[in-house]
């Protein structure tokens, strides 16, 4: 996977930073309360969600277990219809397949469409050392690009921003990237939005080369949907006259039976809508409408690894709805950029860790950067049990060891003998209880775990001793 977040300190050293950041927890309060409420009432219209849930998640599981029968077929079915598939094994393999082709268009610009791949691969670094300038045209995704900042949330990249600073951004950096923002620009969204789209505009009857991603890629057809909201996408898919889209393998399915689920059940769990204001689906090229010149790149990057993980492939049933990350406390407080991956939140706890290993100080903290709650396998459309594979990458992490992890084995080995041996556990606990005055408020050598807990004060006497006076 890309390095382009790694180098990043632990998820704790990084979160402690983020909680100082009054403004910053002012921001993701107020917009996850609000996003999470009206999800709420969004879901709670369809009586058969709990059905649409579960149906959603056996395709899912469908899916994943013969994936290279339905990328097979995709593949065939995008070609029959003009596309062009390229399989790209990692960050590397994508980011050169995408820089050749938009070098042989001779073109020096393109326009995107909000995407989580391209993010991942840290494709505009990659196309800006070859010359390539890419402009993002999400009003999100844009202002993190004029900020020089990253984002922060699957579905909302500027949430940590609120409107001063977006302000502030707009009039200090657009005139850099294109058309500037209006003199006197206030805070007002209405003008904002117009700066945004007056800005975007020249770009989209510019460019001749775009890039997206895609929600889903039906195998049945090989047709590719992606859902949005503000019209750029549907501007940047048919303007202009190259479309090139990077794909995890797991967006696959099999049919627009399928498919159907899908529509109901992600625009409802990410943007709280009943559908989404734009739904673009494209299948290869036509003669007389959009792009003439269709490339389709399969991005796997640590993605068949983590199908091999019985417990951890449930999280390649993602669907990127992002209400996993509305509704966790850790994330609420911490912001996304503390996770130090294109995917924060809960399930970037458990997607990063796997797609990028878990060598890396921050990835071998992610798993631990939850407090197992379960609020995001209540929320998610897919039902992944995502509490199941935290605990199940913190057991992977365990085992490849470290100073911690060797301590706490140590510690687990020697509580086992005592626990095996009555008579030694009755003698320390009768020792623990005389001497508890001289115990200390933390435990010395646990400063991870006591550094926000106190030890509990022993009682006079062990429950053992309790039971022979009192029940015997």
């Amino acid at each position: 996977m890309s390095a382009t977040y790694l180098g990043m300190p632990s998820f704790p050293e990084a979160a402690g930073e983020a909680l100082h950041n009054v403004t910053l927890r002012a921001n993701l309060r107020h917009a996850t309360h609000t996003i999470r409420d009206k999800r709420a009432r969004a879901v709670a219209e369809l009586a058969d969600w709990a059905e649409l849930r579960e149906a959603g998640k056996q395709i899912k599981n469908r899916t994943l277990r013969h994936l290279d029968r339905y990328l097979e077929q995709l593949e065939t079915a995008v070609t029959e219809a003009g596309g062009t598939v390229h399989w790209a094994a990692d960050a590397e393999e994508a980011n050169r397949i995408v820089a050749d082709l938009v070098k042989a268009t001779g073109e020096r610009e393109v326009v995107k469409v909000k995407s989580m791949a391209t993010q991942e691969i840290g494709l505009n670094e990659a196309l800006e050392a070859e010359g390539i300038s890419a402009y993002e045209t999400d009003l999100a995704e844009l202002i993190v690009q004029l900020g020089d900042d990253r984002p922060s949330h699957i579905l909302v990249p500027a949430i940590h921003r609120n409107r001063g600073e977006i302000r502030d951004i707009f009039a200090e950096k657009m005139g850099n990237w294109g058309r500037p923002a209006p003199d006197g620009l206030s805070d007002s969204p209405t003008e904002l939005a117009e700066a945004a789209r007056l800005h975007l505009r020249e770009k989209f009857l510019r460019a001749k080369v775009g890039i997206s991603g895609a929600n889903f890629m039906v195998a049945q057809t090989g047709t590719l949907v992606v859902f949005e909201s503000e019209g750029n996408g549907r501007m940047c898919l048919t303007l202009p006259e190259t479309l090139i889209s990077v794909v995890g393998i797991e967006k696959v399915v099999p049919s627009w039976r399928d498919l159907e689920v899908f529509l109901q059940t992600l625009p409802r769990s990410s943007t709280a809508e009943r559908m989404n204001p734009y739904t673009s689906m494209w299948t290869g090229t036509a003669d007389t409408d959009g792009p003439q010149t269709f490339h389709l790149v399969l991005l796997d990057n640590g993605r068949t690894a983590a199908l091999a993980d019985e417990v951890g492939r449930q999280a390649l049933r993602c669907i990127r709805c992002s209400a996993c990350l509305n509704v966790c406390p850790v994330y609420e407080r911490a912001g996304g950029h503390a996770y130090g991956s294109v995917y924060p939140g809960p399930i970037g706890a458990i997607l990063s860790p796997q797609l990028r290993g878990i060598q890396s100080e921050i990835d071998a903290s992610l798993p631990y950067a939850s407090s197992l709650c379960g609020a995001c396998y209540e929320v998610c459309p897919v039902a992944i049990d995502i509490p199941e594979v935290l605990v199940h990458l913190r057991e992977k992490v365990a085992d490849q060891g470290g100073r911690g992890h060797r301590l706490e084995k140590a510690a687990i080995k020697a509580a086992g003998w005592v626990l095996d041996h009555p008579a030694a556990l009755a003698a320390g606990e009768r020792a623990a209880s005389r001497t508890r005055k001289l115990h200390p408020k933390r435990l010395p050598g646990a400063g991870a775990w006591t550094a926000a807990r106190e030890l509990p004060e022993l009682p006079a006497e062990s429950f053992r001793d309790w039971w022979k006076k009192n029940r015997t």
